[in-house]
């Protein structure tokens, strides 16, 4: 399940006594319970530090992990990077970070609010003074935009960006490059096959764009009920209640029983 505005409040918190009387009983039965978001490893991770064996498909699909062992890592070439940076110098009302595989990292040049702001989303942030100091694998870039401005920057980056990185949006401002081919579904299947589990033997819950892929795919796509007519359009189904209201651990509940 994808994390903001869906699993969690907007203070980033949950029902943690009632997930984990959820999450014994699918242990129980075998199930898996695997997050799918957009956001940082780390920063997934540190929601759950009392369930080390959770799987993460972290970065939009791009970075597949547990606690023992990595399953997918689709990073950028330094040419890749080149090409997408030099397009984004024309869309001055964008910020820019690159998540990689140890930290994510933005200019220290950016206002102090936006840094703390992506400090919320990002356990492991560094600031450099450009780009080319960073010595890592950059699984994705982080955009944020002015929020009504989001669909029409992810229309425009599509052609120049063609065969290099696939622009898909968060909601709220936020829009990630990632590699083509590479999303929560591709993610999801390719899990599938080290677990040995069908994609039609899955649930997904999601509200955003980024989760259109995944909740299409699975046997049971289940849209959060504060949703956008484009996701809600592609569910099986909808929870009752949205994120504030715990949705999730609702439907859950009502699907173990």
């Amino acid at each position: 399940m994808d994390m903001d505005g869906t699993f969690l409040r907007a203070d980033q918190s949950y029902d943690e006594a009632r997930f984990a009387q959820l999450f014994a009983e699918m242990t129980k039965r075998k199930m898996h319970f695997v997050v799918a978001s957009g956001n940082q490893y780390f920063h997934l991770k540190a929601s759950f530090p009392d369930y080390p064996d959770l799987i993460y498909i972290a970065e939009n699909g791009a970075y597949i992990r547990d606690a023992h062992q990595i399953y997918q890592k689709a990073v950028f070439t330094q040419a890749q990077l080149t090409h997408m940076l030099n397009v984004l110098k024309d869309f001055p009302t964008c910020k820019v970070l690159l998540s990689g595989v140890n930290s994510a990292y933005v200019l220290a040049d950016n206002d102090q609010a936006f840094i703390d702001d992506r400090h919320f989303y990002y356990d492991q942030l560094a600031t450099v003074t450009s780009f080319d100091e960073v010595d890592d694998e950059i699984l994705k870039i982080g955009i944020t935009c002015p929020d009504d401005e989001t669909d029409q920057i992810v229309e425009a980056l599509r052609e120049p960006l063609k065969g290099v990185a696939e622009p898909t949006s968060r909601g709220h401002g936020d829009i990630d490059l990632i590699h083509p081919g590479i999303h929560k579904a591709a993610a999801l299947a390719s899990l599938g096959n080290w677990l040995k589990v069908d994609l039609e033997d899955m649930a997904a819950f999601g509200d955003g764009g980024n989760d259109i892929e995944m909740l299409k795919a699975v046997g049971l796509g289940v849209a959060m009920q504060n949703v956008t007519p484009a996701v809600k359009a592609i569910a099986d189904d909808e929870t009752a209640e949205d994120n504030e209201g715990q949705g999730v651990l609702n439907y859950l509940e009502h699907l173990l029983k």
